[in-house]
């Protein structure tokens, strides 16, 4: 792919802000500002520190280690605090201080679930909205990081850039539906996906392979205008990205909680028949 493809379809697929970026964003604000917008880059900081890695599931941290690891006042990380809470992201837990959220069965379950649920209305109104061009550029992008992932030798930025591709069209999606309530909610939970991903699974330029050639199929549905056809993918691809993060232990509690629900099933249809 030539250099200007590429560069256009970074342009076209958000990058999350890099720990330089934010740096240069905090500085870059005047003195005397609000303690909302104090709050509001503290998350931001937060939300980084889970993506890069630096801040890992059920991991302690005190409100001093936060103050230090994004750069922020305590008063702001104390207005951060509630938020995160809210959106089950940290809990307080007494004589132990704030815990980062623990992955198990049920968030694993509960986050894919609402992912499911925004992204297919999302993918509906996006297939009759994105633009022909948008969707070429999203195409070279993917195609772009098949390519370095085939490789002989990765490059080192590789999984930072895949992870931006990825993302940045599951989210382009959502935003281009317009509504800042749902974009808000599908944020928090894709922390809770990124938690649950850096938790169960090591992310290799071997795993991103099939990652990028599903969002092929899927792109390739956009592009043919088939809204069928693209939310299959999209199941399909997501189904594919839960399997990638359950660990044999997990999937063997959750066919045990299947086959428990089998028999209550059952016996409320006899009643059903036998009142019939």
């Amino acid at each position: 792919m030539s250099t200007r493809a590429s560069s256009a379809a970074t342009e076209v697929l958000r990058k999350p802000v890099t720990k330089a970026a934010l740096k240069r964003t905090l500085s870059a604000t005047p003195t005397g500002m609000e303690p909302t917008s104090q709050r509001a880059r503290a998350y931001q900081g937060f939300t980084q520190q889970i993506l890069s890695g630096s801040i890992r599931p059920g991991q302690f941290v005190s409100q001093r280690e936060l103050m230090t690891l994004l750069d922020m006042p305590l008063g702001a990380v104390r207005e951060m605090i509630p938020r995160l809470e809210a959106g089950g992201l940290i809990k307080t837990v007494p004589q132990r201080g704030l815990q980062i959220a623990h992955v198990d069965l049920k968030l694993i379950r509960n986050a894919f679930q609402l992912r499911a649920m925004i992204e297919r209305e999302a993918v509906r109104l996006f297939t009759r909205s994105v633009s022909a061009a948008e969707l070429d550029a999203i195409e070279a992008a993917h195609h772009d990081i098949l390519e370095r992932a085939r490789a002989d030798k990765p490059d080192s930025t590789l999984l930072d850039d895949a992870q931006s591709v990825d993302w940045g069209l599951h989210d382009r999606m959502v935003d281009a539906m317009g509504n800042e309530i749902i974009s808000e909610i599908y944020r928090v939970n894709s922390l809770r996906v990124r938690l649950i991903t850096l938790e169960q699974s090591v992310i290799t330029p071997a795993r991103l392979i099939p990652a990028m050639e599903e969002h092929l199929h899927f792109i390739a549905a956009l592009q043919a205008r088939d809204e069928a056809g693209a939310i299959a993918a999209l199941d399909q691809h997501m189904d594919s990205a839960r399997h990638r993060v359950l660990s044999p232990e997990t999937v063997r509690a959750e066919r045990h909680e299947a086959s428990a629900v089998r028999p209550i099933k059952s016996i409320s249809a006899k009643t059903t028949r036998r009142h019939t």
